[in-house]
């Protein structure tokens, strides 16, 4: 059957990518630097996601396989290396480094814990990918092409969220980037990011146990918007940014690009 043919497939994913949030772990430890973990979560779940892509599976589509697999390379491509140029020139990720203040005694066992939590947020959303690949649905279909549609909308509108802050934070040190899709939502990065793996989700529907690709939007979404996202990154931004954040978060949505409001 097309689910017990995928068991052993899933367990090697999962265990891959949880030793490589224990290496994650040893290099955090070792560089002081937090972003190391982001930068290895995401080619993580790239790694991870190209496998489970091009993997065989039973009456699985081979177009489509190779199509989710390009997809998902250039998605980890792009943001790994993205957030590995950002760690090697910037300091720590203050999301990280509030942790630890609260952990100065257990941080390397809490790091662990914590890292190991964030390799099962990672499988969660290579199983949407998986799910995705092996659809045996003929390729493409049209659900197929709304899901790559998303995907693309989402790759390039992230991409150019992040070459926004980037640019502005060139010129305009310790300030509020309102500029651009900044101006639209405080965080769209993380909005584009999330509707990618609608895509993801959208692509694995009209498969077999596709059903459950919906878990990767639905986590992102929390983990975003709820958990790791934007609480600690506005808690650090009011406290550097004081009243000048307090204005623009008035102002701006906080995660879907919505028209600003008036300033009256």
């Amino acid at each position: 059957m097309l689910l017990s043919s995928n068991i052993i497939v899933l367990i090697c994913l999962a265990a891959g990518i949880s030793l490589v949030m224990m290496a994650a772990t040893v290099v955090q430890l070792v560089t002081g630097k937090s972003g190391w973990i982001d930068t290895l979560w995401t080619f993580a779940v790239g790694a991870g996601g190209i496998a489970a892509a091009l993997l065989p599976a039973e009456g699985a589509n081979d177009l489509r396989r190779l199509c989710v697999g390009i997809l998902v390379a250039i998605w980890a491509l792009r943001l790994g290396l993205h957030i590995a140029a950002r760690t090697h020139g910037g300091e720590d990720d203050p999301r990280y480094a509030a942790i630890k203040a609260e952990h100065p005694k257990d941080w390397p066992v809490y790091l662990f814990g914590m890292l190991q939590a964030q390799a099962i947020a990672a499988f969660i959303l290579v199983l949407a990918v998986r799910f995705a690949a092996i659809n045996p649905a003929p390729f493409p279909a049209v659900i197929d092409l709304i899901g790559i549609a998303i995907l693309l909308v989402a790759f390039i509108g992230e991409g150019v969220a992040d070459a926004q802050l980037r640019a502005f934070g060139k010129t305009h040190k310790k300030a509020v980037a309102d500029t651009g899709l900044w101006r639209w939502s405080r965080h769209p990065n993380y909005f584009f990011e999330w509707l990618g793996w609608c895509g993801w989700a959208v692509i694995a529907l009209s498969g077999p146990m596709g059903w459950l690709a919906l878990l990767a939007p639905v986590q992102m979404y929390i983990l975003l918007v709820y958990v790791s996202g934007i609480p600690p990154l506005e808690k650090h931004m009011r406290e550097t940014r004081g009243q000048a954040f307090d204005d623009y978060a008035a102002r701006t949505s906080a995660f879907f690009p919505l028209p600003p409001k008036s300033r009256s």
